[in-house]
């Protein structure tokens, strides 16, 4: 054998290796646990609600998971009352810590959007209310009196709110349950903090006195997760 060929390893048939899930595999994980650890690594949130197969795998195997992630200097936050997990980018300054996840902040449209289902979800939990839901007439003429008059048209401003409802559907911060019709998930308390929160519609009173009301936020309701997503890098 050549020096070449000894830089290469011929893949070995499945056949001659039952155990493994495709020629030339060396993964050690059950396929259950590679599918958790990508989704994790795929999307900004795992919830259990919507991926109670998914949870269950990621809370019996979360040592290995978390693993596997370390390796990668990411971390793994699993937040068990709302039932939700996702990544956090490992930084350290005494650390030489590549990144692989950006910090991708929302968007001026998306953040308004977030503001006012953020208010309706805590407003529903404090009347003690086991769901939050939302039509999307309704988002619109709210998040519409955010807007300052340099946004342009209602028509543009209608289609920046649809888009950011399509991205905050993405994300798990919603789910649409029929045509037009959504339930807000407790994501919207890890993605928007009641502090930020109140930053925020502090903010818009300033712009909006009279459309804006603060009495349905509690300054003491503090979630600690990012407020901005977080992606793997390309």
């Amino acid at each position: 054998m050549t020096e070449t060929d000894d830089a290469f390893l011929a893949p070995v048939a499945m056949e001659e290796d039952p155990d493994r899930l495709f020629a030339g595999d060396r993964g050690v994980l059950d396929p259950a646990v590679r599918r958790v650890l990508v989704r994790l690594l795929q999307r900004r949130f795992l919830l259990a609600a919507s991926s109670p197969a998914d949870w269950a795998v990621l809370l019996e195997h979360q040592p290995t998971v978390e693993s596997r992630l370390h390796d990668l200097f990411v971390q793994l936050v699993i937040d068990h009352e709302r039932g939700v997990a996702y990544k956090r980018q490992i930084r350290s300054d005494e650390l030489e810590v590549p990144i692989l996840l950006k910090d991708e902040a929302y968007s001026r449209a998306e953040t308004l959007v977030l503001v006012h289902l953020r208010t309706v979800f805590q407003r529903e939990s404090t009347s003690g209310e086991s769901s939050a839901r939302v039509d999307v007439e309704e988002i619109e003429q709210t998040v519409l009196s955010y807007f300052a008059e340099a946004d342009g048209t209602t028509a543009r401003r209608q289609r920046a709110i649809r888009s950011a409802l399509a991205r905050l559907r993405q994300d798990g911060v919603i789910e649409e349950e029929s045509e037009g019709r959504y339930r807000i998930t407790s994501v919207v308390e890890i993605v928007l903090s009641s502090e930020r929160l109140r930053e925020l519609v502090e903010w818009l009173r300033e712009q909006r006195p009279e459309e804006i009301d603060t009495e349905d936020i509690d300054a003491d309701d503090n979630a600690a997760a990012p407020t901005e997503d977080e992606e793997p890098a390309s």
